[in-house]
């Protein structure tokens, strides 16, 4: 998020600031324990996520899964939670949300699956993926890959970011309207970020 004086930021935005004044581990934690999300109030001023380039290493026809994890594959655990609403701020049932990252030593798996899969959204617009901390690589800083399609709607692709990585600031992709909310959950750290997006016809 660019910075702007408070009076211009949309309602949403507004309302998210707000809300990173919150106790975040509380909230993230529970998130991790799977209840229920604390949905943002009624938003129709807000701006659809932001996109980000697709980069070389998308795969199509990846499994549809909410566990990324795999015998063998190591790294910190995380999950990534989140909604995939309007621009309207309704949840949005049956969005496409297609993930894919480097393991943790900042390589692709180019050849099968590994740290890719994808999933649709419940009746209440949540999705949710086990997955693991990306690893870094030359060039880039922490991010995860995604794609975004609301039931009849354009295509979001786009990337996630992980606050306070000394590689924000050098990676010229990097966009702070694309951070995560990021903290310690019972088990496993808890990554969080609402999608908006145009809605189908």
């Amino acid at each position: 998020m660019h910075a702007r004086s408070a009076p211009t930021l949309p309602l949403r935005r507004r309302l998210l600031v707000a809300a990173l004044m919150l106790p975040a581990v509380w909230l993230l934690s529970r998130l991790a324990a799977g209840q229920e999300l604390p949905l943002t109030p009624e938003c129709g001023d807000d701006e659809p996520t932001p996109r980000n380039p697709e980069g070389p290493f998308y795969t199509p026809r990846s499994p549809q899964r909410s566990s990324l994890r795999e015998p063998g594959l190591d790294g910190t655990p995380l999950l990534l939670v989140g909604y995939v609403l309007s621009r309207g701020c309704q949840p949005v049932a049956g969005a496409l949300v297609e993930l894919w990252h480097c393991d943790a030593h900042g390589q692709y798996d180019n050849v099968g699956f590994r740290c890719r899969g994808h999933q649709y959204t419940d009746r209440q617009g949540r999705y949710r993926f086990e997955t693991l901390v990306p690893g870094l690589y030359p060039g880039r800083t922490r991010h995860f890959h995604l794609k975004v399609q609301a039931p009849g709607g354009p295509l979001l692709t786009t990337q996630l970011y992980f606050p306070g990585e000394p590689g924000n600031a050098r990676d010229f992709l990097f966009r702070e309207a694309l951070l995560m909310r990021l903290a310690d959950g019972p088990q496993d750290r808890v990554g969080r970020f609402d999608f908006v997006v145009a809605a189908g016809g």
